[in-house]
């Protein structure tokens, strides 16, 4: 009966996006559907896949089965362990082209090297509207799975390991959505290729519980509004998650640890939610918010790495309250002239370099927390002039303006800093639905 659940989860996927025709499509063949077993060798799947009609399920026994493959019927491919569908190293080894088909426990290799044709493992076209492609391992393809314009599309509990054997940018992406409304990514293992999941175009997706390693950037997004990042975890990448041209987001209970750059990068990335993540020994910034505004940071814990947060270019309308700053060698770097104030409501932030007392034991600082004053300016600006550091001159000028705050030149105060850092485990919130 997996046949029927296939089709029942396909019309939850569709609800509410596709004609009745589509719909009426997947039931077509469903009083006649029927489990096909393949034998691998030769052109059986071929064979298979042409007397195949709608709702019927192949069964893919182990061993080879030769492709390239066209799915244009709305059937499931089922693999029996040790089931490998191989192309012939030109285009895509599986191309999806009609509503509703599921792909699952199959190894899938031999996709094309051409990034302009977009080669995959599996590429699913505007026609595979409500795909499930599950339990699969990728393995040696451009691209792993490539969601071209196919809505509520389901990518699921998969492997993708690409092509570590290329140069970074001519390597395909583990995951890549252009205009799918509606898809999850969900509990994929993606290693090596260009980036983890590059999105383009999407609105209202989900991608949830991922685990990313050897890539560039974990989660690349570009104009994909409306949509969820949770529970995702980077490993030693040079990004974890670079957010772009985005608003809307959800970006909640993810883990950034050891990637080299950034772990958290946001260009042009408004009105967000940003909660519940832990970014630990980033070798340059835990966070990097450029020209981003209207974004709530709260409950994040960000440790060990070069920089906290770096903010710049327009990017002062955020609130950043209730998160733990941990050990970073510059906690804030913020090169401006305006004063703000990094707390809420009463609270601010934890900062563990912040020698401060709590004489009234309500959990916040007696005084203000200034993470930069002149002196860290001068250094962001002039490199060099760190070998001035201990020089008197230096020495009387901080001295100077921990005495007088009116010498500060603008920059971030934290008026009510907390004694202990959050507890994470309270900030991991349950994901919310895609807005």
């Amino acid at each position: 009966m997996a046949w029927l659940a296939d089709i029942l989860s396909g019309l939850r996927l569709c609800k509410g996006g596709i004609p009745l025709c589509l719909v009426g499509c997947m039931f077509a063949g469903l009083a006649s559907a029927k489990e096909i077993k393949v034998s691998a060798g030769g052109e059986r799947l071929l064979t298979s896949l042409e007397q195949a009609v709608a709702g019927d399920i192949l069964v893919l026994g182990p061993g080879r089965h030769n492709g390239p493959v066209v799915i244009n019927k709305s059937i499931s491919i089922h693999g029996m362990d040790g089931a490998v569908v191989t192309g012939n190293g030109k285009g895509n080894t599986i191309r999806v082209s009609s509503p509703g088909v599921s792909l699952r426990n199959l190894t899938i290799t031999g996709s094309g090297l051409s990034l302009e044709t977009m080669d995959s493992g599996i590429f699913l076209d505007k026609k595979a509207i409500g795909a499930r492609v599950i339990g699969n391992h990728l393995d040696g393809n451009l691209f792993g799975v490539y969601v071209w314009g196919a809505a509520k599309s389901l990518v699921q509990n998969n492997r993708i390991v690409g092509r570590a054997d290329l140069r970074v940018n001519e390597r395909g992406n583990g995951v890549s959505l252009w205009n799918s409304p509606g898809s999850t990514i969900d509990g994929n293992d993606i290693r090596h290729g260009r980036d983890g999941i590059f999105v383009n175009t999407s609105k209202r997706n989900r991608f949830t519980n991922n685990r990313f390693e050897h890539v560039r950037i974990a989660v690349h997004y570009m104009y994909a509004n409306n949509s969820l990042v949770s529970g995702n975890v980077s490993r030693g990448n040079t990004v974890g998650y670079a957010l772009m041209y985005s608003k809307k987001l959800t970006v909640a209970n993810n883990r950034s640890i050891n990637d080299r750059n950034h772990g958290l990068l946001l260009n042009f990335t408004n009105r967000s939610e940003i909660y519940g993540n832990q970014i630990e020994n980033a070798v340059g910034k835990c966070v990097f918010i450029y020209n981003s505004s209207r974004n709530r940071f709260v409950g994040n814990r960000f440790s060990g790495c070069g920089i906290g947060v770096h903010f710049t270019a327009g990017s002062e309308a955020n609130q950043i309250t209730g998160n733990a700053f941990v050990a970073n060698r510059t906690q804030v770097k913020y090169v401006g002239t305006r004063h703000l104030d990094w707390s809420h409501n009463g609270r601010g932030n934890y900062w563990s370099d912040n020698a401060a007392f709590d004489l009234n034991g309500d959990g916040v600082a007696d005084m203000a927390y200034r993470p930069n004053g002149f002196a860290d300016k001068v250094l962001w600006a002039h490199p060099r002039a760190k070998l001035l550091l201990n020089a008197p001159s230096m020495r009387v000028l901080t001295i100077a303006q921990a005495r007088f705050p009116t010498l500060h030149p603008g920059g971030v105060i934290d008026s009510s800093p907390l004694m202990k850092a959050p507890d994470m485990k309270s900030n991991l919130q349950k994901i919310p639905e895609a807005k």
